[in-house]
């Protein structure tokens, strides 16, 4: 028995091109637990309408971020998996959900090194259909049908765990000394309310009527609106934020279903329009810098604080590879590699 780790992350295109973009998006929005439509009716969505709208514009994005060793996303995944092997002593894979770094890739160089006791780490805080399911789904299906030989212990949704918020506020803490702002918006990647519901294990506690959230239940394991807003309410008490100077928003939504509410976007453009000049954002979906955080926040986002009389807008960065991030999670793959492997 020997053990190692696979890194997962969302991926990102191989270039910024148009067809590249185009490849990617094919790949992302057909999975059934992002897009979560019947086929025929994801198909005609994503094949019909998105790929022939959607890919010079994502394009355009991209290549405002993109760096000169390659995608954010995937340079500063790189250095987190060589920062954590510097700290441990089981072998350390790196792969992406979509793109060409695959997970079959990832396992298959865990299995070269004679691995066979695998812990899943997805790169996410909370729990969600389209990122944490979606990767260990597509990593069983791979284990089934090419490494029957390895056992997967998969790592739990860290959003709670005390040293994730610690690491994580003091980052937002450093970021901000010295920055005078009036407002702190806690935006995450929006999903659609059909996936909190289809994500209820107890089929009735998410009514999404904005005190289910905070009611204690079962289904909050697999529940990313309260694992969110759980993430702000208890940065909020690590810093003692006064109420009122913090919320939650939700950005990045796609089509026309209901999506988690507030919208960020249009949070950002009704606080600027009541008067707000100075306001901080921060992105605790996101381990690592990508689109979503150098495009749409970082630019897009700033954009519109301006263009309705906002002044300062300052975003702090995710938690990439700050020093104090590396060792937590090290020290979490450390722990597990010495205890009883339990197969999942």
């Amino acid at each position: 028995m020997k053990k190692g780790v696979l890194l997962v992350n969302l991926g990102s295109p191989d270039t910024p091109e148009p067809k590249d973009v185009k490849r990617y998006l094919d790949e992302f929005l057909m999975d059934e637990r992002v897009i979560d439509l019947p086929y025929i009716l994801r198909a005609i969505l994503v094949k019909g309408i998105v790929l022939n709208t959607r890919p010079k514009k994502s394009a355009e994005a991209y290549s405002k971020i993109w760096w000169e060793e390659g995608s954010p996303l995937i340079v500063l995944s790189e250095r987190l998996q060589e920062k954590i092997d510097t700290y441990t002593s089981v072998p350390i894979a790196l792969a992406m959900r979509y793109g060409g770094m695959t997970i079959e890739k990832g396992m298959q160089e865990l299995h070269d090194q004679g691995v066979t006791e695998v812990l899943l780490v997805p790169l996410y805080p909370q729990f969600a259909m389209a990122t944490t399911e979606t990767i260990v789904v597509k990593a069983e299906e791979l284990r089934k049908a090419k490494f029957p030989h390895m056992n997967f212990t998969q790592m739990p949704p860290f959003y709670n765990h005390p040293d994730y918020i610690r690491v994580l506020s003091e980052s937002i803490k450093e970021s901000l000394e010295g920055k005078d702002y009036e407002h702190l918006l806690f935006s995450y990647h929006g999903v659609p309310k059909r996936h909190i519901r289809k994500s209820d294990i107890t089929n009735g506690h998410c009514k999404m009527d904005g005190k289910c959230c905070a009611t204690p239940s079962p289904a909050h394991q697999f529940c990313y609106s309260h694992q969110c807003k759980e993430v702000t309410r208890l940065v909020g008490e690590y810093l003692e934020m006064e109420d009122g100077t913090y919320s939650t928003t939700f950005q990045s939504r796609l089509g026309f279903d209901p999506w988690l509410t507030p919208y960020t976007d249009r949070t950002i453009e009704r606080m600027g329009l009541g008067g707000t000049k100075k306001l901080a954002i921060v992105t605790p979906a996101f381990v690592s810098d990508c689109l979503e955080t150098l495009e749409e926040i970082a630019m897009e986002g700033e954009e519109i604080f301006h263009e309705v009389g906002g002044k300062e807008f300052h975003v702090i960065p995710c938690l990439n590879t700050r020093e104090d991030w590396v060792k937590v999670l090290s020290r979490w793959i450390d722990e597990w590699a010495i205890s009883e492997p339990v197969a999942v």
